[in-house]
């Protein structure tokens, strides 16, 4: 996208970050930042229906997790107890959930998911992916696929494991 000359290159990026915290700005968070080389997903965007298990970097320790299609991380709330989704609204803006696309009617895991991939009526509309019951968010401010800000944040949300043992009640 090209940027009219009346406005520096550096002062619309830096207004463009601004307005994206002030949206996100009723949330908890934590973690920090980085530059973005990926859109960060929407509930619209958040479309898609692989999970893939990857290696990456968690608190300074090297783990295997959940990921969509784009590697983008996957995590879970801790209040959705027994597949219920409890993060929307404001909660929804800074966490989007792993929606189906429009006529796919389930998601896809490659071999190292070795959990339950099901689905979940989201009660924001379309249908929500669940590993082993807990549904699936992303974060906003993971931008790029080796983010992993998410984790801890609150003491509620963490990056989603193959082997997270099953959500219940």
């Amino acid at each position: 996208m090209e940027v009219g000359t009346s406005i520096p290159r550096s002062a619309f990026l830096a207004l463009s970050f601004g307005l994206l915290v002030a949206a996100c700005g009723g949330s908890s968070g934590g973690g920090s930042g980085s530059s973005a080389t990926t859109p960060a997903p929407s509930a619209s965007t958040a479309a898609a229906a692989t999970v893939l298990t990857v290696s990456k970097t968690v608190a300074g320790k090297s783990e295997n997790i959940l990921v969509d299609s784009k590697g983008l991380t996957l995590y879970l709330f801790t209040p959705d107890k027994g597949g219920t989704v409890t993060c929307t609204a404001a909660c929804a803006q800074a966490w989007p959930p792993l929606k189906l696309s429009s006529g796919v009617s389930s998601a896809t895991g490659d071999k190292g998911v070795t959990g339950k991939l099901a689905t979940v009526a989201n009660p924001e509309g379309g249908t929500q992916v669940t590993y082993n019951g807990w549904p699936l968010y992303y974060y906003v401010k993971d931008k790029d696929s080796a983010d992993t800000y998410g984790q801890g944040v609150g003491g509620k949300w963490f990056v989603v494991t193959p082997d997270i043992a099953p959500a219940t009640q």
